[in-house]
């Protein structure tokens, strides 16, 4: 834990355009108490609610994890304009010096460490009206939920089976530390405990809301459906995503309209203006990704187009998503041939810039990354900020996906289709979405898979996904032959169990904790 405090240094140097607020606490996070202690930082609702907003949210960011959870899997191909960023950990090298991973464990950590911080700072506050009581309440359990899914992100990457709940999981911290703390990894169990615990105090607290970018009560059903799917408790997973596609009051982002005003051909230049207009989008399931509608998203995490937070689109574009926007990474072969001959998908137009190069003869291309170059542009940016997007934590496809496999678990394969029919009809244009029926649970669960697959690419599921589920689905990572990273390399895919669908404990936790333990292969 002595690294965790160190290391917040550079983790706070990252977000020095927060408000003052937060910069005073990523000091608290690493001087010694004294030169500015909670009496001063915490003083009134208002100040509590600053620092909510400045220093707990602020702190939240998936997006490294996403994209090193892409680059592990099959979701990516290496880009034209890739000078070798990422290729080992592509390759499969991957230790405990990863700064990616050292980052991942870093940040959740610090999420972790400043609600903690406001929590024990609330006590020392006294609400004078009702409406502070109210307002006090509501600050408490956010802070909570996004501890909560600090903890869930840690699990998911860090611990090796999260089903298990005598497995090893990661630490817990549920006060502030003190330098000196040598936290020893708790079991799996005792993490989900303290998450549940969390979200059980917020569910009675917390109401729906309005905005997108406030934790509310749907956020924490949603993050409830998704913990009982990785511990393997469908029934528990089912009854929370019933009540987020019951109660949230969205529903699934079409496909249509198609066409608008002049633009009724699709892919002429009038069209792809008028479809890729940034963050103006005809099309209702575009907008969800130029950040001008929220169509089915739950929660996401506001990226204004200056401010704090990773851009996303940046790992996977340079400059802009296009052909010569310097691509670091294109996308992965046999992803994008699921979305892009599946006839009337949506996604086959909302996820590729139209400057891609499209090379039928891929194949047998003697230098593939110059020929068949897929542009990413599921991070298109937004006015005035090219690549920059809101990160989409919870959508509702997902909690349709959860109840899908918890169908499956029931043995009631024909509503687990049904289910996945629901967002492929959502996806598809023409009316053409078609659902095979499932003669088997592992052919239904390939199936889930394969949905998921294209449906939650590049938002932080694939990786998780091959771990939790491939065996059962009959399924493996399924990178393209052509997608090495030289033209006459065999291409590598992990195979199922590989001990590397679990990160390393970044090597530096074990300087300052020695009570640490690693994860097995390490």
């Amino acid at each position: 834990m002595k690294k965790i405090l160190i290391k917040s240094v550079f983790l706070a140097s990252i977000l020095t355009s927060v408000a003052t607020l937060n910069s005073c606490q990523d000091a608290l996070d690493i001087v010694q108490p004294g030169e500015m202690n909670d009496d001063v930082l915490f003083t009134s609702v208002s100040t509590l609610e600053g620092y909510l907003n400045g220093a707990v949210y602020g702190s939240l960011d998936p997006a490294t994890s996403i994209y090193a959870g892409a680059i592990l899997s099959d979701e990516l191909k290496v880009g034209s304009q890739n000078g070798g960023q990422e290729q080992p950990l592509y390759r499969h090298f991957i230790d405990g010096a990863n700064d990616r991973v050292r980052v991942i464990w870093l940040n959740n950590y610090l999420t972790i460490n400043r609600a903690n911080r406001l929590l024990e700072g609330a006590k020392k506050i006294k609400p004078a009206t009702d409406a502070e009581v109210a307002k006090y309440n509501s600050i408490i359990a956010q802070a909570r939920v996004l501890r909560a899914f600090a903890y869930l992100e840690l699990e998911k990457y860090f611990a090796p089976d999260m089903k298990d709940d005598n497995g090893i999981g990661v630490m817990i911290t549920p006060d502030v530390p003190s330098i000196d703390d040598k936290t020893p990894r708790s079991t799996n169990k005792e993490v989900f405990d303290a998450i549940e615990k969390d979200l059980e105090f917020a569910s009675t607290i917390l109401v729906k809301g309005t905005d997108q970018f406030r934790v509310d009560i749907n956020v924490v059903n949603a993050i409830r459906a998704r913990v009982n799917l990785y511990r393997g408790k469908h029934a528990e997973a089912k009854k929370y995503a019933e009540k987020v596609v019951n109660e949230s009051g969205l529903s699934l982002t079409v496909a249509t309209p198609m066409v608008s005003g002049t633009a009724t051909e699709i892919g002429s230049t009038a069209w792809n203006t008028a479809f890729y207009a940034t963050s103006n989008s005809f099309n209702p399931y575009r907008k969800i990704w130029d950040d001008s509608g929220r169509g089915e998203i739950i929660f996401s995490l506001n990226r204004a187009a200056t401010g704090i937070g990773i851009s996303v689109g940046s790992f996977f574009n340079t400059n802009v998503s296009s052909a010569t926007g310097s691509p670091m990474w294109f996308w992965g072969r046999n992803l994008f041939n699921i979305f892009y001959n599946t006839d009337g998908d949506v996604r086959r137009y909302a996820y590729l810039d139209p400057t891609s190069k499209i090379d039928p003869n891929y194949l047998t291309s003697i230098n593939p990354r110059g020929t068949d170059q897929l542009v990413v542009d599921k991070y298109p940016g937004k006015t005035s900020s090219a690549i920059r997007n809101d990160l989409k934590i919870f959508r509702l496809s997902e909690m349709y996906f959860i109840l899908a496999e918890a169908a499956v678990e029931e043995n009631k394969l024909s509503d687990a289709s049904a289910l996945i029919q629901k967002v492929r009809e959502a996806r598809n244009y023409k009316g053409t979405a078609v659902t095979p029926t499932y003669s088997s649970s592992q052919v239904a669960y390939a199936d889930i898979m394969k949905e998921r697959r294209v449906e939650l690419a590049l938002e932080g599921h694939r990786y998780t996904d091959l771990k939790r589920l491939a065996v059962k689905a009959g399924v493996k990572m399924d990178r393209n032959t052509r997608d090495a990273v030289l033209p006459n390399e065999t291409v590598e895919n992990l195979d199922n169990g590989s001990y590397k669908y679990t990160f390393p404990i970044p090597v530096s936790e074990f300087s300052g904790n020695n009570n640490m333990k690693q994860n097995p292969g390490y």
